[in-house]
Parts: structure tokens; C-alpha cells; sequence
């Protein structure tokens, strides 16, 4: 084949530092907005950006050659300099050093957008910890309770 034919998708969870709901929710839309043109900006599509105050979901459709790390590190530092720039609290933002990343099929993306779609409702009965860890189990991920999230939402 002459050319690479794909279709790869990522989920990635990225938390605040500290775990501190810290973005203001009448705000979020925007850094929703910031971090998809953040994604696009490395010619990557994003299928859908949401979340709560707290932490953000991202589902990724990414190309062959993408490299995932880099990508979480450039959408974090361009969106909490985005946030930072905005004033919109009293302490200086930043993301969680950390981060998930798990991967869908095609047939998976309904499903994963529409969880995202529904952070609200999920964490009115949720925590971020018992969702987190939910998909780490979902996904048979190793993990260490000291490198899990507080209960806080």
C-alpha cells in the first residue's frame, strides 16, 4: 500500500494539580474550545473535549505517527497557559503532571462521546477517584492507590 489507512482513537483524562476543582464552570466551554484547537493545531481531530471543574476528558482520532505524550504535554502547557492568561482565579493554574490514555475502536465512538457528554451527571453520583479507578479495572491497568486522585468531586 502506498499510503497508511487508519482509524485510532484515545481517550486521555487529565486532572488539575492538586486536584483542586479549580476551573470555573461558566468557564469551561471555553477551555473545552482552547484544548480542540490545541488538538487541531497538531493535526489531530478531536471527537469530543468535556469534563468538570476538576479534571477533562479528551477522545483523540489520531493519525499514524502521533506520539501521544507529546501530544498530552502540548495540550496541557497551551491550555493552562490559555487559562492563566484569562484571570479567571486568584493562583496560578496547572495540570496534574500525570495522565490516563486509553483506546477505542471505530464502533466505540458513540458510546465514549456520550460518556463524556454526560461528566455532570456522572459526578453527581461519582467521584473522579471511582471513575478513574473504574477505568483502569475496565481496562486491566496495574496502578498504585498513592498515584490515585483524592475523593473529591
Amino acid at each position: 500500500m502506498e499510503k497508511a489507512f487508519t482509524s485510532v482513537f484515545v481517550h486521555i483524562i487529565i486532572s488539575v494539580k492538586s486536584r483542586k476543582s479549580v476551573i470555573p464552570k461558566e468557564n469551561l466551554e471555553e477551555v473545552f474550545e482552547n484544548i480542540s484547537g490545541i488538538i487541531r493545531k497538531k493535526r489531530q481531530n478531536p471527537v469530543i473535549v468535556g469534563g468538570v471543574s476538576g479534571h477533562i476528558h479528551l477522545f483523540v482520532s489520531i493519525k499514524p505517527g502521533a506520539n501521544i505524550t507529546t501530544l498530552v504535554k502540548d495540550i496541557k502547557n497551551n491550555s493552562a497557559n490559555f487559562i492563566n492568561l484569562q484571570d479567571w482565579m486568584k493562583e496560578k493554574f496547572a495540570w496534574q503532571n500525570g495522565f490516563g490514555v486509553f483506546s477505542y475502536g471505530n464502533s466505540q465512538v458513540e458510546q465514549v462521546t456520550n460518556y463524556i457528554r454526560k461528566q455532570d451527571e456522572i459526578h453527581k453520583t461519582r467521584t473522579f477517584r471511582e471513575e478513574y479507578i473504574a477505568i483502569l479495572q475496565k481496562f486491566g491497568v496495574d496502578y498504585d492507590e498513592k498515584g490515585l486522585p483524592p475523593d473529591y468531586e
